[in-house]
Formats: structure tokens, sequence, C-alpha cells
């Protein structure tokens, strides 16, 4: 519903993303919260951040400081990737571009899978770590960490989610990612355990 003439808008947070589905889980996780939440595209924003870190943190400081520089609004970027223990940690920071430029997420999944080819389930041990920055003007650059902890499938599972979800599995529920909804996966992500941390700190700004 849009904001009431006679009522002073909320402010906006930036989400630093292009991709529709991890902003349509920011707006679930923190829309609880007094403000508008936007992406780039309904900013206007066409600038282009080169995820030049070595590090998670590195990567969602670059993105949440140029983004906000850029459009003058508080703004939230997360760095975040998938880590298999037989693979050394790898895709690691460089899970978006897994296998190199233009392979879709199930192609990259695919190959996370060929790679772990004859490895047993026992040692399919993996996580998911998501880093959140939140930049502004006349603020430091805040960072929070979530993680899910689970194993990698022999095969896709389910049709909700994106990326690696399909072949995460969280084995407390028996389910990969893609399997659960929208809210239970909110419960258990590491994107939803780092929206919470937050949260905290978009509340705390708020108070001041």
């Amino acid at each position: 519903m849009p904001d009431s003439p006679l009522r002073a808008p909320r402010p906006k947070l930036l989400v630093a993303t292009g991709n529709a589905g991890k902003l349509a889980e920011y707006r679930v996780l923190l829309g609880d919260l007094p403000c508008q939440i936007i992406g780039l595209w309904e900013a206007g924003i066409t600038l282009e951040v080169e995820e030049a870190g070595a590090t998670y943190h590195e990567n969602a400081c670059l993105k949440a400081e140029a983004y906000a520089q850029a459009s003058g609004l508080l703004t939230l970027a997360d760095d975040s990737g998938l880590e298999v223990d037989a693979l050394g940690g790898a895709p690691g920071p460089l899970s978006a571009r897994y296998g190199g430029p233009g392979l879709t997420d199930p192609q990259r999944a695919q190959l996370l899978l060929a790679n772990l080819s004859g490895v047993a389930q026992a040692q399919r041990t993996a996580r998911f770590v998501c880093v959140i920055a939140i930049a502004g003007s006349g603020m430091e650059t805040r960072l929070v960490q979530g993680e899910c902890r689970g194993t990698i499938t022999t095969e896709p599972r389910g049709d909700n989610g994106f990326g690696y979800d399909p072949v995460f599995l969280v084995p407390e529920l028996g389910r990969t990612l893609a399997e659960l909804s929208a809210s239970a996966k909110d419960a258990v992500s590491h994107r939803g355990n780092a929206a919470r941390a937050a949260r905290r700190v978009l509340e705390e700004r708020r108070r001041r």
C-alpha cells in the first residue's frame, strides 16, 4: 500500500542487489521495519560494483559503501557463498561465478554435483555463509554474519529458492532449502540468520 499523502513518507532502505529472489527474501525478513525496502532497479541505479574482494566481508563492504554513496540512501548489501568441505571450502566467495561466466544457477549446481561425484554422503558436509554490510551517510559501516550448516545431495530436489538451494540439505529437517516454504527457509537459512542480526543494527540506528 502506498504511503498516505497525509503522512511523512517512510525512509528508504536500499538492498543492493539485482537478484529479484534475494530482494523478495529481504522484504519478508525485514518487512516489519518502518522503512520502504527497494532494489537497485527501483532506485534507478545502473552502477555495477565489481566484487573484487577476497572475502565475503570485503565484497559486502565494497557494495554497501559504493551504492550508499551513489544513492544517498541507507544501504544493505550482502555477499554469500557455499563452502563445501570436500572441495576445500570451494566455491566460497566465488559461488555466484563458479564454473566461469555464462552459467545458470542449475548449471552451477550440476557442476558442483559433478565435482563431488564419488564422495560419500558423510563427507559431503557444507555450510552457507552470508555477510551483510550496512552503510550510510554519517555512520561507520556495520557487518553481521549468518550461517546454515548442512550437506550436499546427489541430485537437485525442490523447486523453491534459487542458487544452490536445491542441492543443500538441512539434515534436521530432511529437506533441501528448495523443498522448504519461504517462511521455513527464512527460519534456518544463512540469509535469515544474518538478516535478523542486521535488523537489530537497523533498529539501533533508528532509535538514535
